[in-house]
């Protein structure tokens, strides 16, 4: 698990103050206004502090301190900024994609391992995960609460009640 994860990246230039419009990489405007820094690197080096925060359609529009001018703001195009994991605030029974990555998935009632959790994506109202059995093949599962019971990245496994043949023919091989 990373300590610090992709809050946004830099595309072009918003105005001649220095503001910048960006491509959310985390869950948008509302949650990044939540911050009031964002760092430079993964590893968390180059502290910025964060002045402001706007949706402007599928973007955002952002102001980093020490970023006055269009010049400035230009020079930065093209960069991510991150945001802290310790910073943020989730509520309860919420996790970041990242935490869940790489879990078990184990049956609920009978304990048995389907596999790991190697995706996350929301092509619709829920998420879909991506579970990768012990032989490499794929299998699609819902994120709804019919299907996945507990989250519990801490002890990196997600407890599941699937359905009959959800697990036995996998997308990439051939499962009996």
């Amino acid at each position: 698990m990373q300590n610090y994860l992709p809050a946004c990246k830099i595309v072009s230039t918003h105005g001649v103050r220095g503001e910048m419009k960006a491509l959310p990489l985390c869950d948008g405007a509302a949650f990044l206004a939540k911050f009031k820094r964002l760092f430079a690197t993964a590893q968390g080096g180059g502290e910025c502090r964060m002045l402001g925060v706007r949706a402007q359609g599928n973007t955002i529009l952002l102001r980093l301190e020490g970023v006055c001018d269009m010049d400035a703001a230009r020079a930065l195009v093209g960069r991510t900024y991150y945001f802290a994991k310790a910073d943020a605030r989730l509520p309860k029974g919420r996790f970041f994609i990242d935490d869940l990555l790489g879990c078990e998935v184990i049956d609920a009632d009978t304990a048995h391992v389907y596999g790991t959790l190697t995706a996350i994506d929301r092509p619709a109202a829920q998420d879909i995960y991506t579970v990768t059995d012990a032989e490499g093949g794929t299998h699609m599962l819902p994120a709804v609460p019919e299907f996945v019971k507990q989250l519990d990245p801490d002890n990196r496994r997600i407890l599941v009640t699937p359905i009959e043949g959800m697990f036995t023919d996998a997308v990439n091989g051939d499962k009996d």
